[in-house]
């Protein structure tokens, strides 16, 4: 049975926001220099991160196995999101750091 994009899209979009959102706090978090508050909500968004990344590669999968699946606007959205949360969370871990040298 082929997989549902809309319902991965929207839990790629779903788990990367809320990645994103925990990312957000935990620099916030180390400005404050409460850097086991950071590391924690690091931590967390790391997973939710992983979620949305195993919903990706289902898709992935899918079409490596030579099932064909329409062109969606919104899957390209979700990939997008996904990849940049992915590369905010390398920023984020470089400011946590940066936070750490300046106290």
């Amino acid at each position: 049975m082929a997989i549902n994009f809309e319902e991965i899209s929207f839990g790629i979009v779903a788990m990367s926001g809320e990645a994103r959102g925990l990312m957000m706090e935990a620099v916030q978090k180390s400005k404050m220099k409460l850097f086991d508050e950071a590391n924690d909500l690091i931590r967390q968004s790391e997973d939710k991160l992983i979620e949305a990344e195993k919903k990706h590669m289902d898709a992935v999968v899918e079409e490596a196995q030579g099932i064909k699946h329409e062109f969606s606007i919104l899957f390209v959205h979700a990939e997008d999101q996904l990849l940049t949360t992915q590369t905010l969370l390398l920023v984020a871990r470089e400011f946590i750091e940066l936070y750490k040298r300046i106290e």
